[in-house]
């Protein structure tokens, strides 16, 4: 994967570090939402271990507050442009589904657009993305992050995830797009029983011959089904993390990027 003229190897699994600079995420939400505690969270991400930093000034929790795209890039420039400079050799992820954001975070020194609609709600990321010419994560998901979890009647859950991602892939392709990572997207318009359905079947997506990037950090099909709260949920997320890795995910997006490095080595 070529971030930015920096060549991301794929061929042994890296970790991206969540730095979440919203007020109301689920787990750390207005932590690392002002520019020197958002450097300070960076630090520590980079310290332990982090191949990559995932920005996200949008929360996808249901029921958050909508955020407008100016106010979006307002919460992230300020911060890419810090993180560029003190550690320059990082490579940055924006989480946004917004063409218009994307451009703005690529131009002030960003790499990866991760985008949790797979284009579905921004006509113009696709050719945003291609146009930039940048690694998309491309995520499946249904509806929006506030109508996601009524959209969960499924047919064929693993079968329709993967018709979606061959038809956005199709598109992409078509546009010139040569990077793109699959996310299947845990907890996006999945109850909990269809999230351990998709994990347990998982290693079908490879059928696509692209990376695979994994996201189930301290979400709700862990703290839920265990009967405690996301501050609790690390040992469930490592045990989950190493699921992954066993059916072939090439990228880990967590919150605890040491736990994630520790599960890595331990299964070279």
């Amino acid at each position: 994967m070529n971030a930015g003229g920096k060549l991301i190897d794929l061929s042994s699994p890296k970790v991206m570090g969540i730095l979440n600079i919203t007020p109301d995420s689920f787990y750390d939400g207005g932590r690392h939402h002002t520019v020197p505690t958002a450097l300070a969270q960076a630090e520590q991400l980079l310290a332990e271990g982090a191949d990559i930093l995932d920005l996200g000034a949008y929360s996808s929790r249901p029921g958050a507050t909508d955020v407008s795209a100016r106010e979006e890039s307002d919460r992230l420039l300020p911060i890419i442009e810090a993180i560029r400079s003190r550690f320059p050799e990082a490579i940055l992820s924006i989480d946004t589904f917004r063409a218009k954001v994307a451009r703005a975070c690529i131009a002030a020194g960003a790499h990866i657009i991760n985008d949790i609609s797979g284009g579905t709600l921004d006509g113009e990321m696709f050719a945003t993305v291609a146009d930039l010419q940048v690694p998309y994560i491309l995520m499946h998901m249904r509806g929006t992050p506030d109508t996601m979890q009524r959209l969960t009647d499924y047919s064929d859950l693993v079968g329709e995830i993967s018709l979606f991602f061959g038809k956005q892939v199709a598109a992409l392709r078509q546009l010139g797009v040569r990077d793109i990572i699959l996310d299947p997207g845990f907890g996006f318009a999945k109850t909990l029983e269809q999230n351990y359905e998709l994990l347990n079947r998982l290693e079908t997506m490879h059928v696509h011959g692209l990376p695979i990037l994994g996201a189930i950090s301290r979400k709700s099909m862990i703290y839920r089904k265990l009967g405690i709260k996301p501050e609790d949920a690390l040992n469930g997320t490592t045990v989950l993390n190493t699921v992954l890795l066993l059916k072939g995910v090439h990228i880990l997006r967590v919150h605890d990027v040491k736990a994630a490095k520790e599960a890595i080595a331990l299964l070279k």
